[in-house]
């Protein structure tokens, strides 16, 4: 990741790219534009938008985020389904941090119109 490009992986300014979903001037068009979202999220700490953007259903009362973990990068593997044509969608992803990778089949749904997160598989 460059200094100008957004967490998610994207070759674009974080303004641009997942800084928008988390203001709120935008809204994640696709699954993975979520998930890449949320990633960015973690990145930046936003627990706000973590918690906006999980299912109702899923989602905890609160979100308690190590202000130690340092993420190092994000690789979608797969995705199922998760356009504007679906309500239901996954993304496989590994993401790295120091020390380590958590590597997760991730299920979204749309609520209102919006992708949100539903719940996770961690696969080896």
């Amino acid at each position: 990741m460059t200094t100008r490009s957004c967490p998610c992986g994207l070759f674009e300014p974080y303004d641009k790219c997942c800084g928008r979903y988390h203001s709120g001037t935008a809204a994640a068009p696709t699954a993975e534009a979520l998930m890449r979202s949320r990633y960015s999220a973690f990145v930046k700490g936003d627990v706000a938008y973590l918690l906006r953007t999980w299912h109702p259903r899923t989602r905890p009362a609160r979100l308690d985020l190590d202000p130690g973990m340092r993420w190092t990068g994000l690789e979608i593997l797969g995705t199922t389904d998760g356009s504007a044509f679906h309500t239901t969608g996954t993304v496989t992803f590994r993401a790295s941090f120091r020390g380590g990778s958590l590597h997760e089949r991730s299920r979204f749904e749309r609520v209102g119109g919006a992708w949100v997160y539903v719940d996770g598989e961690f696969l080896d």
